[in-house]
Protein backbone atom coordinates (compact mmCIF):
# COMPACT_ATOMS: atom_id res chain seq x y z
CA UNK A 1 0.00 0.00 0.00
CA UNK A 2 2.51 2.21 1.09
CA UNK A 3 4.86 1.27 -2.25
CA UNK A 4 1.75 2.56 -4.65
CA UNK A 5 1.14 5.81 -2.42
CA UNK A 6 5.06 6.49 -2.99
CA UNK A 7 4.77 5.31 -6.87
CA UNK A 8 1.76 7.37 -7.43
CA UNK A 9 3.28 10.36 -5.49
CA UNK A 10 6.24 10.14 -7.82
CA UNK A 11 4.77 9.54 -11.07
CA UNK A 12 2.25 12.95 -10.35
CA UNK A 13 5.67 15.19 -9.41
CA UNK A 14 7.26 13.87 -12.59
CA UNK A 15 3.96 14.66 -14.47
CA UNK A 16 3.72 18.57 -12.75
CA UNK A 17 7.33 19.04 -13.48
CA UNK A 18 7.24 17.35 -17.37
CA UNK A 19 3.99 20.13 -17.88
CA UNK A 20 5.76 23.32 -16.50
CA UNK A 21 8.53 22.44 -18.93
CA UNK A 22 6.08 22.39 -21.52
CA UNK A 23 4.30 25.72 -20.30
CA UNK A 24 3.18 28.17 -22.58
CA UNK A 25 6.55 31.62 -22.68
CA UNK A 26 5.12 34.85 -22.86
CA UNK A 27 3.95 36.33 -25.50
CA UNK A 28 6.64 37.75 -27.36
CA UNK A 29 4.77 41.27 -28.20
CA UNK A 30 2.34 41.19 -24.74
CA UNK A 31 1.51 44.82 -26.03
CA UNK A 32 -0.25 43.93 -29.22
CA UNK A 33 -3.44 41.66 -28.43
CA UNK A 34 -3.38 40.70 -32.15
CA UNK A 35 0.19 39.60 -32.06
CA UNK A 36 -0.14 37.57 -28.66
CA UNK A 37 -3.42 35.98 -30.00
CA UNK A 38 -1.51 35.12 -33.53
CA UNK A 39 0.98 33.67 -31.49
CA UNK A 40 -1.38 31.80 -29.33
CA UNK A 41 -4.02 30.54 -31.34
CA UNK A 42 -5.27 28.60 -28.58
CA UNK A 43 -5.16 31.82 -26.30
CA UNK A 44 -7.61 33.33 -28.33
CA UNK A 45 -10.14 29.76 -28.45
CA UNK A 46 -10.17 30.27 -24.60
CA UNK A 47 -10.77 34.01 -24.82
CA UNK A 48 -13.59 33.57 -27.08
CA UNK A 49 -14.80 30.37 -24.98
CA UNK A 50 -15.14 32.57 -22.20
CA UNK A 51 -16.68 35.73 -23.21
CA UNK A 52 -19.15 33.22 -24.70
CA UNK A 53 -19.86 31.72 -21.66
CA UNK A 54 -19.64 34.80 -19.08
CA UNK A 55 -20.66 37.46 -21.28
CA UNK A 56 -17.24 39.22 -20.84
CA UNK A 57 -15.38 40.96 -23.76
CA UNK A 58 -12.05 39.47 -24.61
CA UNK A 59 -10.22 42.52 -24.34
CA UNK A 60 -10.48 43.38 -20.68
CA UNK A 61 -9.74 39.83 -18.81
CA UNK A 62 -6.55 40.12 -21.01
CA UNK A 63 -5.65 43.49 -19.80
CA UNK A 64 -6.37 42.35 -16.00
CA UNK A 65 -4.09 39.38 -16.70
CA UNK A 66 -1.31 41.11 -18.11
CA UNK A 67 -1.19 43.53 -14.94
CA UNK A 68 -1.34 40.33 -13.05
CA UNK A 69 1.23 37.85 -14.49
CA UNK A 70 2.41 39.14 -17.24
CA UNK A 71 1.17 35.87 -18.81
CA UNK A 72 3.50 33.91 -16.88
CA UNK A 73 2.01 30.78 -15.73
CA UNK A 74 4.10 30.29 -12.49
CA UNK A 75 3.78 33.81 -11.43
CA UNK A 76 3.53 34.72 -7.78
CA UNK A 77 4.21 37.15 -5.13
CA UNK A 78 7.67 38.00 -4.30
CA UNK A 79 9.38 36.07 -1.56
CA UNK A 80 9.80 38.11 1.66
CA UNK A 81 12.36 38.46 3.68
CA UNK A 82 13.03 39.00 7.56
CA UNK A 83 16.37 41.11 8.64
CA UNK A 84 16.71 41.03 4.94
CA UNK A 85 17.78 37.66 4.57
CA UNK A 86 15.51 35.28 5.91
CA UNK A 87 12.65 33.77 4.07
CA UNK A 88 9.29 34.09 5.84
CA UNK A 89 6.73 33.69 2.96
CA UNK A 90 5.10 35.00 0.06
CA UNK A 91 2.62 38.25 0.51
CA UNK A 92 -0.45 36.24 -0.39
CA UNK A 93 -1.35 32.79 -1.97
CA UNK A 94 -2.11 33.97 -5.10
CA UNK A 95 -0.84 32.16 -8.25
CA UNK A 96 -0.44 31.41 -11.57
CA UNK A 97 -1.73 33.77 -14.97
CA UNK A 98 -4.07 35.34 -12.76
CA UNK A 99 -2.59 35.51 -9.96
CA UNK A 100 -5.89 34.03 -8.20
CA UNK A 101 -6.03 33.29 -4.41
CA UNK A 102 -6.45 30.18 -2.97
CA UNK A 103 -9.58 30.91 -1.12
CA UNK A 104 -11.17 32.78 -4.50
CA UNK A 105 -9.65 29.87 -6.72
CA UNK A 106 -11.69 27.50 -4.48
CA UNK A 107 -14.83 29.07 -4.43
CA UNK A 108 -14.65 29.23 -8.40
CA UNK A 109 -13.61 25.30 -8.74
CA UNK A 110 -16.57 25.13 -6.08
CA UNK A 111 -19.41 27.19 -8.17
CA UNK A 112 -18.18 25.40 -11.57
CA UNK A 113 -17.47 22.27 -10.65
CA UNK A 114 -14.18 22.55 -12.20
CA UNK A 115 -12.07 19.92 -9.44
CA UNK A 116 -9.43 19.83 -12.29
CA UNK A 117 -8.90 23.07 -12.98
CA UNK A 118 -5.50 24.31 -13.20
CA UNK A 119 -4.17 28.13 -12.01
CA UNK A 120 -1.39 27.35 -14.61
CA UNK A 121 -3.40 26.45 -17.20
CA UNK A 122 -4.10 29.76 -19.67
CA UNK A 123 -7.56 28.23 -20.36
CA UNK A 124 -8.74 27.79 -16.59
CA UNK A 125 -7.08 30.94 -15.45
CA UNK A 126 -8.91 32.86 -17.93
CA UNK A 127 -12.52 31.55 -17.14
CA UNK A 128 -11.73 32.09 -13.65
CA UNK A 129 -11.52 35.29 -14.27
CA UNK A 130 -14.46 35.30 -17.02
CA UNK A 131 -16.39 34.39 -13.83
CA UNK A 132 -15.08 37.03 -11.71
CA UNK A 133 -15.76 39.82 -13.61
CA UNK A 134 -19.19 38.01 -13.92
CA UNK A 135 -19.70 38.02 -10.47
CA UNK A 136 -18.31 41.67 -10.29
CA UNK A 137 -21.02 42.72 -12.38
CA UNK A 138 -23.69 40.55 -10.38
CA UNK A 139 -22.57 41.56 -6.86
CA UNK A 140 -21.87 45.09 -7.32
CA UNK A 141 -23.12 46.53 -10.14
CA UNK A 142 -20.02 47.12 -12.15
CA UNK A 143 -20.24 46.61 -16.26
CA UNK A 144 -18.14 44.42 -17.74
CA UNK A 145 -16.60 46.23 -19.82
CA UNK A 146 -15.25 48.46 -16.92
CA UNK A 147 -11.86 47.62 -16.79
CA UNK A 148 -10.96 50.26 -14.01
CA UNK A 149 -13.84 49.29 -11.68
CA UNK A 150 -13.37 45.45 -12.79
CA UNK A 151 -9.57 45.48 -11.37
CA UNK A 152 -10.57 47.22 -8.14
CA UNK A 153 -12.91 44.60 -7.65
CA UNK A 154 -10.26 41.92 -8.51
CA UNK A 155 -7.59 43.15 -6.46
CA UNK A 156 -9.91 44.14 -3.16
CA UNK A 157 -12.74 41.86 -3.42
CA UNK A 158 -16.31 42.55 -3.54
CA UNK A 159 -16.48 43.77 -0.09
CA UNK A 160 -13.57 45.70 -0.03
CA UNK A 161 -14.79 47.34 -3.36
CA UNK A 162 -18.16 48.37 -1.54
CA UNK A 163 -16.84 50.02 1.45
CA UNK A 164 -13.93 51.62 -1.03
CA UNK A 165 -10.74 50.49 0.56
CA UNK A 166 -9.08 51.31 -2.64
CA UNK A 167 -9.54 55.08 -1.69
CA UNK A 168 -6.75 54.44 0.58
CA UNK A 169 -4.67 53.46 -2.16
CA UNK A 170 -3.30 55.76 -4.10
CA UNK A 171 -1.03 53.67 -5.87
CA UNK A 172 -4.11 50.87 -6.39
CA UNK A 173 -6.23 53.64 -8.40
CA UNK A 174 -2.85 54.14 -10.32
CA UNK A 175 -2.84 50.57 -11.29
CA UNK A 176 -6.77 49.79 -12.41
CA UNK A 177 -5.95 53.64 -14.59
CA UNK A 178 -2.92 51.64 -16.36
CA UNK A 179 -5.03 48.30 -16.68
CA UNK A 180 -7.67 50.66 -17.97
CA UNK A 181 -5.95 51.88 -20.62
CA UNK A 182 -4.27 48.58 -21.89
CA UNK A 183 -7.64 47.80 -22.22
CA UNK A 184 -8.47 50.49 -23.97
CA UNK A 185 -5.45 49.61 -26.81
CA UNK A 186 -6.30 46.17 -26.59
CA UNK A 187 -10.04 46.32 -27.99
CA UNK A 188 -8.78 48.93 -30.69
CA UNK A 189 -6.22 46.24 -31.50
CA UNK A 190 -8.73 43.51 -31.79
CA UNK A 191 -11.85 45.67 -33.96
CA UNK A 192 -8.43 45.64 -36.51
CA UNK A 193 -7.92 41.96 -36.42
CA UNK A 194 -11.16 40.23 -34.94
CA UNK A 195 -11.95 39.12 -38.55
CA UNK A 196 -8.96 37.47 -39.61
CA UNK A 197 -9.16 35.96 -36.05
CA UNK A 198 -12.25 34.30 -36.33
CA UNK A 199 -11.54 33.29 -39.54
CA UNK A 200 -8.42 31.41 -38.68
CA UNK A 201 -10.52 30.25 -35.07
CA UNK A 202 -13.10 28.59 -37.23
CA UNK A 203 -11.50 27.24 -40.07
CA UNK A 204 -8.72 25.68 -37.56
CA UNK A 205 -12.11 24.68 -35.49
CA UNK A 206 -13.71 22.10 -38.31
CA UNK A 207 -10.91 21.84 -40.58
CA UNK A 208 -7.48 21.95 -38.43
Amino acid sequence: MQIDFFRHFVLAAVLTSVLSGCATPPPRDPENLCAIFEENRSWYKAAKATQEKWGVPVHVPMAMMYQESSFRHNARPPMQYWLGFIPVGRASSAYGYAQAKTLTWDDYVRENNRTWASRSNFADAHDFMGWFIYKSHQVNGVSKWDAYAQYLNYHEGWGGYRRGTYNQKPWLINVSRKVDSRARRYAAQYNQCKEDLDRSWLWRLFFG
